[in-house]
């Protein structure tokens, strides 16, 4: 629950500075996702369709970026092979270095809801997380409770999350799609 708390914590930032972005900002919080990304392609095929049978709202789309990899901060984010929109996450990403912005790797991940968005052709990313004891010990465990949540990197992550989110909604062209 950190991805969607630290989203929601974006539009949040978002919507206390009075700031009106050029696109509409949106948060999904998706079900289904370890039983083969069933609430996000859903969603992807009931709004956006596929990308050989796109419906409108497809070339609107400027990016859908996730978050599920719980605590740790956000270090930089995956570029799924998009060059150019990598170009803008490098940008973007300068921003953020005083809270631990890294880097944007070209390299892209898997099985999680953003490959729901670049299986139908639009641009889907994943955020790239300090892991912790994320995949060795708390991921789907007992130990995968609240009080192993760093409630200072949900705020990082949120921070990230609102200044990405305000860029793609605020460029003159959306991001490219690959």
């Amino acid at each position: 629950a950190t991805g969607s708390a630290a989203m929601m914590e974006a539009l949040r930032v978002i919507k206390s500075l009075g700031l009106r972005p050029r696109r509409t900002i949106r948060v999904c919080l998706w079900g289904g996702e370890e039983q083969g990304l069933m609430g996000s392609r859903a969603y992807v095929a009931e709004h956006f369709g596929t990308e050989t049978n796109p419906k409108p709202a497809h070339a609107a789309l400027a990016a859908y970026y996730n978050l599920d990899n719980g605590t740790g901060r956000i270090r930089g984010i995956w570029g799924q092979g998009n060059t150019g929109a990598m170009k803008n996450f490098e940008q973007w990403g300068q921003a953020l270095k005083d809270i631990g912005w890294k880097n944007v790797s070209p390299r892209s991940v898997t099985q999680t809801d953003h490959g729901s968005f670049e299986e139908a052709g639009m641009p889907g990313f994943q955020f790239i997380q300090e892991p912790f004891d994320y995949n060795s010990r708390t991921h789907h465990s007992n130990m995968d409770t609240f009080d192993h949540v760093q409630a200072d990197d949900v705020k990082q992550q949120g921070a990230v999350a609102a200044v990405f989110a305000w860029y793609a909604a605020n460029i003159p062209e959306r991001l490219p799609r690959k």
